[in-house]
C-alpha cells in the first residue's frame, strides 16, 4: 500500500468529513487460559441458564439456508459471519473483474427528505431472485443474474417518518414448513419500515400476505403511546427464530426522558400475531402487551440494530441501546441501568431472558451497541463474538453468556462534577483484543496550516480529557474518545471460519462534546415539533434537547475545525484489521480510504493514497481469500488479500458504498454486489444503485 508523510496526509484531509466518525485502536492481544476468568458483566441468571431456561425443543427448529450459492441471510449465513465458500474469485484473477449490471430502485430523495437519505442496503439472494428494500422500504426482488426487475411493493411510507435517514438495511425471508407447493406467501420477505411497521408481501410475486396481521402489515406503534413521526423507527431487518420474527425499533436518541419504549416483540410470522413482548422494566406484566389503557415503559433502551437467530438453542441475541437520554443518568431506573448496553438472550419462543452481558456500566456516551453479533465455535464450545463501539471484542458461551476470552477491569475511573454518584469507577474491557488506540495527547492534534494545528491544540487544553470513559462535563467541553460511531458499529465485522481469521474494519475520530444547561437549550424535542421538522438535519447529538434532564448535548461528531472541516486529530481516520481468532493477534492492519474525495476545504485532491478515512459498513470474506469492502468515503469497492492487507482490486462507485457487500452464484457464475447508494451523515453523493461485478465468461 501507498504510504504518506504526516505532513501531505494533513493537507489531503484538509476538506469536508462526514458527521459521523467511527473509532479505532491498538489491541492488546493476549492469549486465552484455558479457563478464562468470569466476569460480573453477565448476569446472575446466566448461571441458571441451562436449567432454567432449558432450550426449546428441536423438532420446531426452521429449515436453516445455507450460504453459498445464496445469500439468505442479512449476515450471509445463519451464524452472521459474513463468509462465503464460494472461491471462483480468487487472489490471482480478481483484477479481471467486470460490472455485469447496475440495477436503479429509482428511490431518490424529493422534497423533505433531501439530505436525509441513508439506505445502507444489502439485498438477499434466495434461488434466482435478489431481495431488498430501498431507503423508503419499498421491497423490490431483481433477477440475480440480469438485474432485471421481477416486482415491487410499496408500503407508502411518508417523508415524516424519517428519524435521521431514510435507511433499510434489508429485510429477512421465512418460509412456511406447512405449505404446500404453490401456495401464496409460501415463503415471505418481511421488513420492518420507517414509520414502525412490520410488512409481509410473496417471494414469488410481492403481493400482501394477506394473512399476516393486516393485509401484510403488522402495526408496531401498538401499546408505545403517542405517534410521533421520526421518533420511532424501524431500520433494521428482523431475526426469525424458531417461526417468531423478532424486531425491535430505533428511537431517536436525545429528544426526551419520556420517549417511546424500547420494548422488543415477537410475532407469530404466519399471522403476525404478538407472540410475546420483553419490556425490561416490566417483563413478567408486559408479556403479552401492557394492560388496557397502558404502554410499554417509557424511555428505556431499544434495540435498533439487527439480532442474531440461534435456531439451534431456539434464542435471539439482541445488541441493546441506552436509555432515551445518553448523556445523562440520574434519572434512569435500574432496571435501565442493569440492561443499557448490553447483549441480551432471550428464549424466542416465550420472550423470557436467558442471560446479559454488559459492556459499558451506566452509559453515559452513547456507546450502545451497534453490531450483529457472530456465532462461531470457539475451542469446542458453542460461542457468541461480540464487538463493541468502544473497540473491545469479546467471545462468550452462547448458552450462558459466560466470557470465554478474558475480561478485565478498569478501576477508579474520573467520575466528574456533574454526577459523581451516578457515573461508576470501574468498566468491564476485554483483554483478548480491543480495536482501541492509546489516549490522545496534544501532540495528535492536526490541522490544515500550523495556525489549525495550534487551534487545535488550544481546543485540547481547554476541554476535560481524563483519557477513555472521561465523563460528561458542562463548565466546558469533553473529549469523548473514541467517539459515539466506535470501534464496530451496525456493519459488524466477518469471520473466515476456515482460516480462523476475523476481518474488523473501524474509525479513529473523537467527539467533542458538552453538556449544556438548560436555561441553554433552544432546541425542542421531535415530539413538540412539526411532523417531519428537522428530523433528519444533525448528527446524533448535534443539538439534542434531551428534555427532563437537567443538560441538553452538544456534540462535535469527529472533533471538526468549524472553518475547515479538518479532524483535530491526526490521521488516519479509519483502518481494517485482520485478527488470529486462537489467539486474538493482529495479522495485519492497514488504512482503508484514500484522498481522492478530500482536500483543502472540500476540494477533492484525487490522489490515490490510502490515508484511511472514516467508513460504515461492512465486509464479506470468502473462499477465494478475499475481503470485498466499500464502505469507506473515498467511494471505491475494494478487494483485499486476506492474508497480508494487500488491495488486489479496486473499483470506482457512483455514490458512496455505505452499505454491507454480499456474493453469490448463479449457474455456476459467482458474483460480488454492493449498494451505491450514498449517505448523508458520511457526506458521500447519494444513489439508487445496486451493482454486481463477475470474472469474465469464457
Amino acid at each position: 500500500m501507498t504510504r504518506i508523510s504526516p505532513f501531505a496526509a494533513a493537507l489531503l484531509m484538509a476538506g469536508t468529513f462526514p458527521l459521523h466518525a467511527q473509532q479505532t485502536g491498538t489491541d492488546t492481544p493476549q492469549n486465552p487460559p484455558a479457563e478464562a476468568p468470569q466476569s460480573d458483566a453477565v448476569s446472575e441468571s446466566a448461571a441458571q441458564a441451562e436449567t432454567d431456561s432449558a432450550p426449546p425443543s428441536e423438532d420446531v427448529a426452521q429449515i436453516v439456508r445455507e450460504v453459498g450459492s445464496d445469500w439468505p441471510y442479512w449476515g450471509g449465513d445463519a451464524d452472521a459471519t459474513r463468509y462465503s465458500p464460494l472461491d471462483q474469485i480468487t487472489r490471482d484473477n480478481v483484477a479481471r473483474l467486470e460490472q455485469v449490471f447496475t440495477f436503479h430502485t429509482g428511490d431518490l430523495p424529493e422534497g423533505t427528505a433531501e439530505g436525509k437519505y441513508s439506505p445502507e442496503v444489502t439485498p438477499l439472494k434466495i434461488g434466482d431472485d435478489l431481495l431488498m428494500c430501498s431507503a423508503m422500504n419499498i421491497l423490490i426482488s431483481v433477477d440475480a443474474a440480469t438485474g432485471e426487475e421481477n416486482w415491487r411493493f410499496n408500503p407508502g411510507v411518508p417523508n415524516e417518518a424519517i428519524p435521521y435517514g431514510a435507511t433499510c438495511r434489508g429485510v429477512s425471508v421465512y418460509t412456511n414448513p406447512q405449505a404446500a407447493e404453490g401456495d401464496a406467501c409460501a415463503t415471505r420477505v418481511i421488513q420492518g419500515t420507517l414509520d414502525a411497521k412490520l410488512v409481509a408481501v410473496d417471494l414469488e410475486t410481492g403481493a400482501p400476505c394477506e394473512d399476516f396481521g393486516e393485509n401484510g402489515t403488522v402495526d408496531l406503534w401498538q401499546d408505545v403511546g403517542e405517534r410521533v413521526p421520526g421518533w420511532y423507527a424501524v431500520t433494521a431487518p428482523p431475526a426469525i427464530v424458531r417461526g417468531i420474527v423478532v424486531t425491535g425499533a430505533q428511537v431517536k436518541d436525545g429528544q426526551a426522558e419520556d420517549a417511546p419504549s424500547g420494548v422488543v416483540r415477537g410475532y407469530d410470522a404466519l399471522t403476525g400475531e404478538l407472540a410475546w413482548a420483553w419490556d425490561l422494566a416490566a417483563p413478567e406484566q408486559n408479556r403479552n402487551g401492557p394492560p388496557e389503557g397502558e404502554v410499554y415503559t417509557r424511555g428505556t433502551p431499544n434495540m435498533w440494530t439487527t439480532a442474531t437467530a440461534d435456531e439451534e438453542l431456539g434464542y435471539v441475541y439482541l445488541p441493546m441501546g441506552n436509555s432515551s437520554v445518553d448523556y445523562y443518568g440520574s434519572n434512569r431506573s435500574e432496571a435501565e441501568n442493569e440492561y443499557a448496553t448490553s447483549l441480551v438472550a432471550l428464549d424466542a419462543t416465550t420472550g423470557e431472558e436467558v442471560w446479559h452481558f454488559q459492556t459499558v456500566r451506566r452509559d453515559v456516551w452513547d456507546y450502545d451497541l451497534g453490531s450483529q453479533a457472530t456465532l462461531l465455535d470457539y475451542q469446542g464450545t458453542p460461542a457468541i463474538l461480540l464487538p463493541s463501539k468502544q473497540g473491545d471484542i469479546y467471545i462468550l458461551d452462547r448458552a450462558t453468556g459466560e466470557p470465554l476470552t478474558p475480561v478485565g477491569e478498569l478501576s477508579d475511573l474520573p467520575k466528574g462534577e456533574i454526577e459523581p454518584d451516578f457515573v461508576s469507577d470501574t468498566q468491564p474491557v476485554s483483554e483478548w483484543h480491543t480495536l482501541r488506540k492509546d489516549d490522545l495527547t496534544e501532540k495528535d492534534m492536526w490541522g490544515f496550516t500550523p495556525i489549525d494545528q495550534l487551534w487545535c491544540r488550544i481546543q485540547f487544553h481547554r476541554a476535560n480529557y481524563d483519557g477513555f470513559y472521561t465523563p460528561p462535563s458542562s463548565d466546558k467541553p469533553w473529549i469523548q474518545y473514541p467517539g459515539y460511531n466506535g470501534g464496530s458499529d451496525w456493519g459488524s465485522v466477518a469471520v473466515d471460519t476456515e482460516r480462523g481469521i476475523l476481518i474488523a474494519n473501524y474509525n479513529d475520530v473523537p467527539n467533542y462534546n458538552r453538556l449544556v444547561p438548560r436555561d441553554e437549550v433552544t432546541s425542542q424535542p421531535i415530539h413538540k415539533k412539526g411532523a417531519g421538522e428537522d428530523s433528519g438535519s444533525n448528527a446524533e447529538g448535534a443539538a439534542d434537547p434531551q428534555e427532563g434532564a437537567p443538560y441538553g448535548i452538544s456534540v462535535n461528531a469527529g472533533w471538526r475545525n468549524d472553518v475547515t472541516g479538518v479532524p483535530c486529530t491526526r490521521p488516519p481516520y479509519g483502518g481494517i484489521r485482520a485478527i488470529d481468532l486462537a489467539t486474538g493477534e493482529t495479522l495485519w492492519d492497514r488504512p482503508i480510504g484514500t484522498a481522492r474525495r478530500n482536500g483543502p476545504f472540500g476540494i477533492p485532491s484525487f490522489l490515490p493514497f490510502d490515508i484511511g478515512t472514516p467508513n460504515n459498513g461492512g465486509s464479506v470474506v470468502t473462499a477465494g481469500g478475499l475481503v470485498f469492502i466499500a464502505a469507506a468515503t473515498d467511494n471505491l469497492f475494494r478487494a483485499i488479500d486476506i492474508e497480508t492487507g494487500e488491495t488486489l482490486w479496486s473499483t470506482v462507485l457512483p455514490a458512496g458504498g455505505q452499505a454491507n457487500p454480499i456474493t453469490y452464484e448463479v449457474d455456476g457464475r459467482q458474483y460480488v454486489m454492493v449498494s451505491a447508494m450514498g449517505h448523508h451523515f458520511m457526506e458521500t453523493p447519494v444513489g439508487d444503485e445496486v451493482i454486481a461485478w463477475a470474472l469474465p465468461e469464457d
